[in-house]
């Protein structure tokens, strides 16, 4: 008389799938010609144990809750018997690449924010600083600051600046460098000297040395060496930029 109680059945369902996933990964095997191991292969193909393996766990997902886990257990059991190890090592190259998954996304975010967090800061430095790239000399009156640049990258400064006083401020806007003149006097007000000057309007506006805490009738006051390095790097041509 044949028994119909649990033991029996779950006992019965996991030899199936034991002789089930032998008689694949055995069969997955055949090809090799050395001395068998336990089960016939002295090597056996980990991968098509691992197939098998998996096959055989899917086709568990109809049993009932009371068999499949002693079934899926069987089917362990019986791939870790013929690939030793097999199993083992795919959950931990898995969860490896899961955790290489999920530092890249971290490093993804990390990186997605720091770009957001420096075009911020550009849009705010271009909201404070509208001076475009091509401007070789920059002027910030409401600072009271100059710069020189290229392509929009500082060269020198910012330095200090004094610029045009109540009634005869220094012109705002886009402008050129039109001439250069070293030793520079002001014939307008009584030869004043204005040494290193470099006019950047026809109307006598000109970066030039000067007391920088001064106010001037129209020029850019520099020190000295400030004076010096622009009447150096600035050419007839080159874009002025105030503001």
């Amino acid at each position: 008389m044949t028994s119909n109680n649990p033991p029996s059945l779950r006992r019965r369902a996991t030899a199936a799938g034991v002789a089930m996933l032998t008689a694949l990964s055995l069969g997955a095997g055949t090809a090799s010609a050395a001395p068998a191991g336990p089960l016939g292969s002295a090597t056996p193909d980990h991968k098509a144990v691992l197939d098998a393996r998996d096959n055989l766990y899917n086709q568990t997902n109809n049993l009932p809750p009371q068999l499949r886990g002693p079934v899926r257990q069987g089917i362990d059991n019986t791939a870790n018997f013929i690939a030793p190890g097999a199993l083992k090592a795919r959950e931990a190259e898995r969860a490896r690449a899961a955790a290489k998954k999920r530092a890249e996304a971290a490093a993804a975010k990390k990186r997605a924010a720091a770009a957001a967090a420096a075009k911020k800061r550009a849009a705010a430095r271009k909201a404070n600083n509208p001076c475009p790239p091509s401007a070789r000399a920059c002027v910030d009156l409401k600072n009271q600051v100059t710069w020189l640049q290229r392509n929009g990258k500082r060269t020198y400064g910012p330095v200090r600046i004094s610029s045009g006083k109540r009634g005869e401020e220094t012109p705002r806007g886009s402008m050129v460098v039109t001439r250069k003149v070293k030793d520079e006097i002001s014939r307008e007000f009584g030869n004043a000297p204005m040494p290193y000057s470099v006019y950047f309007t026809n109307n006598g506006h000109a970066f030039h040395e000067g007391d920088p805490y001064v106010m001037s009738n129209g020029c850019i006051h520099l020190y000295h060496k400030d004076a010096v390095q622009y009447f150096a790097s600035l050419n007839v041509g080159d874009q002025v930029f105030i503001f």
